[in-house]
Parts: structure tokens; C-alpha cells; sequence
């Protein structure tokens, strides 16, 4: 699989014409991460998966799967022995399909080390970064917020030659343990940024994108804009399917907890796979990007959304940081959700291109206020006997909305994005039962310091990094 960058989308989606950029390997788009003519990468064409995915069965193991896929995915790059490797080392955890009953089933994604569904992309991306350095060293840079940056962390802890530094907003850092830190002889170098997890973001972006300074580190990003990270996630879209396909009588459709986009790009990916698939529910709490853009340009579609509101944020030749439909995010109960700049809406615009009618009549956008949310939580509890966190009751509750639709008939996967006891206040508010955190997850609790604090600009991160050799 080759990829090519979005930076000519406004010319595409205006031409129909595909973009000039120069495709590249696998390989040398998660090593550089960022196309250095801007955009992000994307891939140039897929292959069709079904000749292995349609003959597994319920009893097929999530490493047996990603091990089967992922030479074809990355072939040239990764060969069948090499590929297993990757697989066996990431995933020493699986998710759980809970089918709860003909309506709905639950993807729980937390049983990862870090109880978030971040553990799945991350841990494929750090075996893989160590299969193709071979010794080599290298930098891993990403913007963390609570779970990501531990998750990285402990994804990226011992691996050889490989430093992580991690960029935090200005807010509590918990998790990380001292003697991890470069300066102490580990390998992270975490970092408080004066400004917003939109600003971390960002200073990923110019970071990667200062080729000078990149190369001298080999800097690469492990936040979801790295296809290392990105195409992963979807193997639990595959997963899921194989799981189900047996006892499916009507159409599938996927509720995904919505803020970067991530999780419904891989499940928009996991279709151009071959996987059957009627429809996604992009779930988004009041951090609404989707409907921001509606609002603002008045369009009635999805369709309209992606292809009008890309045109109008694409400049220069590269994005605006801060696009049309953007708002200053706002807090709620879900705060995975709480994004102002979805870092892949590129994506979804490059989706757009390729397949329109996929956009307008498979991905359907839906609100849910953290009153929505909590109701969902308290429907799981009672109806099911279940905890929610508040990322998967948003995805629940716009399920059940999709659900009340006259004309529905079929089955929704709810993707269960993070594990219920890091939100044990929500849960007893809900069910009146006390949960405890698993024992592995528990010291995730523990306050942090950074190594430094510095200013939302690229010469203050520099420093920083120079400061740790």
C-alpha cells in the first residue's frame, strides 16, 4: 500500500482529478509522519481484504488477525514472518464484542494496559516502529491529554533506541513515573505546554515539519495523524465483523465515540477493506465540529459538510489551523471528545473524494449533551446490568436514537472507548455502586511533573528537547 498526501484536495475535490502529490511507501510515511508538502498522508489505493477476513471465524484471535492482514496492507515493508512479529508483540490483550441483544452489541476497546482504546493503535505502532528500525534510533512526538500519554508511554517504555516526548496542555499530568524520564535513563521526555491540547496538536505539526531538526532526531508522531497509528484501528472494525457475521439478519452499523475523527476514519477504512457495512453514527458530544460547519454555511448534508467546508478552510495549499466550523472547545463529561480542531477532518475530506456517496449515506452525525449521556449511562445500567464510560454512553445514546428510526432494521456495535472505573463518580451516580479501578490501572491515577513548561511555540520545544542530551 502506497500514500500520498491531502494537500491537493481543494484541486481534486474541485477537478475530480486525483491529487499530483508523490505516493510513498508505508514505511517512509510512518517514519517522516507529515507529507513535507503539508496535508496528511493518506492512503494512495487499498487492497481487497475479504479472501482472509470473510473465512475467519467467531474463534479467531485479534493477533491471528492483525498477523493476517497486515502484509497484505504493507507489503513491500512487512513480510508474513515479520508481520507476526508485530502482531504478537502489540497485542498481549484483545477486545471484547458483548452482543447485548438483537439490537446492540458493546466493543469494549479498554483492556489494553491503560484501559483506553488508544492501547490498540499505539501498541501496533510501537511494535512496528521497532521491527522497521532494526536498531536504529528514533523520536516518537505526540500532543497527550490524561489516558494518551501514558498510553504512549507505556507502549513505548523499553523499546530500543525509541525516545517519547510527550506534549500536555496546561493541566495536571498523571500517570508517569520519574525514573522513566530521559534525564533519569528512561526514554520520555514529557512536556507542559502553556496553551491547549489544539495548541499540542499543532506544535506536533510544525515540529515534524521542521525537517532540520526532525532529521536530526528522526522525529515521527504517534498521536492518530501517524498512519502507524491510524490504519491499526481498524482491524477491531474486521474483528468485530468476524465475530458477528453468523448470527447478522439485517444491516450493520457502528455508533463511534467522535472528537479527532480517528476511530471513524479507521472504521470508514475497514469498508474500503471489504468489510460489509451499512452505515457509521459519528457520535460527537457538544464539541459538535459537524454541526458547527452546518450551522455557520447552512447545509442540510454530511456531503455538503466535507465538500464545501474543506473548499472553504483549504489555503495556500495547506489547512488553516482553525478550520471554518472550529469553536474553542468546550468541557464536559466525555473530555476524549472535547476538541475543537479535529486533527483527521483532512481525512475525512480525502474520503469524501474517493467516495461521496459513502459520505452522504453511510456516516450519519449525531449530538449528544452530557444530559444524553448520563441518561444512556443510567439505560445501560438498568436495561443491561452494564457500566458506561461517558465517551461510549455518547455513542450508546446516539445508537438508540438511530435504533428509534421506523425503518431501522439491523444491528449497532457501540464502541466502548474507555474502561468504566476512571469515571467511577459518573458510574455511582448512575447505578449507586462503587467501582474499582483494575489493579494495572490504578497507579494511572498518580500525579506528574513535567521535565519542562514552555510556550505554545517551536523554539521553546526545541529547547526543551535539546535540554534532555
Amino acid at each position: 500500500m502506497y500514500f500520498r498526501s491531502t494537500v491537493n484536495l481543494s484541486a481534486d475535490l474541485q477537478t475530480g482529478l486525483a491529487g499530483d502529490s508523490g505516493a510513498v511507501s508505508f514505511k517512509e510515511a510512518v517514519l517522516r509522519c507529515l507529507p513535507k508538502e503539508g496535508g496528511l498522508y493518506v492512503p494512495d489505493s487499498v487492497p481487497d481484504l475479504r479472501p482472509f477476513f470473510l473465512h475467519m471465524g467467531e474463534e479467531t484471535a485479534y493477533p491471528e488477525l492483525a498477523a493476517a492482514v497486515t502484509p497484505l496492507l504493507f507489503e513491500g515493508d512487512l513480510n508474513p514472518l515479520s508481520a507476526s512479529r508485530v502482531a504478537e508483540n502489540a497485542f498481549t490483550f484483545e477486545p471484547e464484542l458483548v452482543q447485548l441483544d438483537e439490537t446492540f452489541s458493546l466493543l469494549n476497546l479498554y483492556n489494553g494496559p491503560t484501559g483506553v482504546f488508544k492501547d490498540f493503535g499505539i501498541s501496533f505502532l510501537a511494535a512496528l516502529l521497532e521491527e522497521l528500525l532494526q536498531g536504529e534510533t528514533a523520536m516518537v512526538i505526540a500532543a497527550a491529554r490524561g489516558n494518551t500519554g501514558v498510553a504512549i508511554a507505556r507502549a513505548f517504555e523499553h523499546r530500543e533506541g525509541i525516545i517519547t516526548t510527550l506534549l500536555y496542555p496546561d493541566e495536571p499530568i498523571y500517570g508517569l513515573e520519574s525514573s522513566s524520564y530521559v534525564p533519569q535513563g528512561g526514554n520520555v521526555i514529557p512536556i507542559r505546554v502553556k496553551g491547549t491540547l489544539d495548541d499540542c496538536q499543532k506544535l506536533v505539526r510544525e515540529v515534524i515539519q521542521d525537517r532540520s531538526f526532525a532529521e536530526r532526531y528522526r522525529i515521527t508522531g504517534a498521536n492518530a495523524i501517524n498512519p502507524g497509528r491510524l490504519l491499526p484501528q481498524s482491524f477491531y472494525f474486521l474483528y468485530s465483523f468476524i465475530k458477528l457475521k453468523k448470527h447478522l439478519t439485517g444491516e450493520l452499523v457502528f455508533s463511534i465515540p467522535s472528537g479527532n475523527f480517528g476511530n471513524l476514519i479507521a472504521g470508514l477504512y475497514a469498508w474500503k477493506f471489504g468489510m460489509p457495512v451499512n452505515g457509521y453514527i459519528a457520535a460527537m458530544n457538544a464539541n459538535n465540529y459537524i454541526s458547527n460547519i452546518k450551522e455557520r454555511y447552512n447545509y442540510n448534508s454530511l456531503g455538503e459538510v466535507i465538500k464545501n467546508g474543506i473548499l472553504a478552510d483549504f489555503k495556500g495549499g495547506t489547512f488553516a489551523h482553525g478550520f471554518a466550523g472550529s469553536k474553542p472547545a468546550v468541557s464536559t463529561i466525555a473530555p476524549a471528545l472535547d476538541v475543537g480542531h479535529p486533527s483527521n477532518y483532512e481525512r475525512l475530506a480525502s474520503f469524501y473524494k474517493s467516495a461521496p456517496a459513502v459520505m452522504q449515506n453511510m456516516v450519519f452525525p449525531e449530538g449528544i449533551d452530557d444530559a444524553g449521556a448520563l441518561k444512556a449511562m443510567e439505560t445501560a445500567w438498568k436495561r443491561y446490568g452494564i457500566h458506561l464510560d461517558p465517551h461510549g454512553a455518547v455513542a450508546f445514546a446516539a445508537a438508540e436514537n438511530a435504533a428509534a428510526y421506523k425503518d431501522f432494521n439491523g444491528h449497532i456495535v457501540v464502541l466502548a472507548t474507555g474502561h468504566p472505573a476512571k469515571y467511577a463518580d459518573l458510574a455511582f451516580k448512575v447505578s449507586g455502586k462503587r467501582l474499582s479501578l483494575p489493579e494495572q490501572l490504578a497507579s494511572l491515577d498518580r500525579r506528574a511533573e513535567p521535565i519542562a513548561e514552555i510556550a505554545p511555540d517551536l523554539e521553546g520545544l526545541e529547547s526543551a528537547i535539546a535540554g534532555c542530551f
